[in-house]
């Protein structure tokens, strides 16, 4: 099984047309490496990572989780959040970034991977249920998504995507803009 290469591409071109938040989003993987990198974003940068992930969703996410999980991330001080980001920054390796970054408050390893792909975005992207669901679905990933992955599953994702690179002319962006599309249309069969 597997995906295939001109699957993959042809989901990466769709995206823009599919994603109505792929605009912000690109203006965002611009600025925000370099921002996190230089110790030089404000509180609101750091919020929007978390606001994306929960809202990229056009409302599938149940609103009632998205406000408490956003509510939980918002009881940090400002001091935290740029402590964990610094740390995820500097760290070497998914496991270690993620230790600093899901030390916030409202932050598991699927928003920490988030923050990961705005972090780096040329070697990490963010994971949930819709991403894995199409690893799983086309034999990529034998397990189903666990809900929430630990450090560990995350790295295995990760390194399934990488894979997908060998394959497909994109870079990690690229792979997660197919596995979004891939997984929308799943939901809509």
């Amino acid at each position: 099984m597997g995906l295939e290469t001109a699957e993959v591409e042809a989901a990466v071109e769709a995206y823009p047309d599919r994603q109505p938040l792929a605009a912000v989003e690109r203006e965002h993987l611009e600025l925000l490496p370099k921002a996190f990198a230089e110790d030089d974003f404000g509180w609101r940068d750091a919020e929007w990572v978390v606001q994306w992930y929960y809202r990229r969703f056009l409302g599938g996410f149940p609103d009632d989780r998205r406000r408490a999980r956003e509510g939980a991330y918002g009881e940090n001080d400002y001091e935290a959040v740029r402590d964990a980001i610094a740390g995820g920054v500097e760290a070497d390796g998914a496991a270690a970034k993620l230790e600093h970054l899901t030390a916030l408050s409202g932050v598991g390893v699927e928003v920490g991977s988030a923050f990961l792909q705005f972090i780096q975005p040329e070697a990490y992207l963010v994971v949930s249920h819709r991403e894995w669901g199409v690893l799983h679905a086309a034999g990529e990933l034998d397990a189903e998504y666990p809900d929430p992955p630990d450090v560990s599953e995350y790295e295995q994702y990760l390194a399934t995507c990488e894979t997908l690179l060998d394959r497909c002319d994109c870079d990690l962006v690229g792979v997660y803009r197919a596995l979004w599309v891939l997984g929308a249309d799943r939901e809509t069969d």
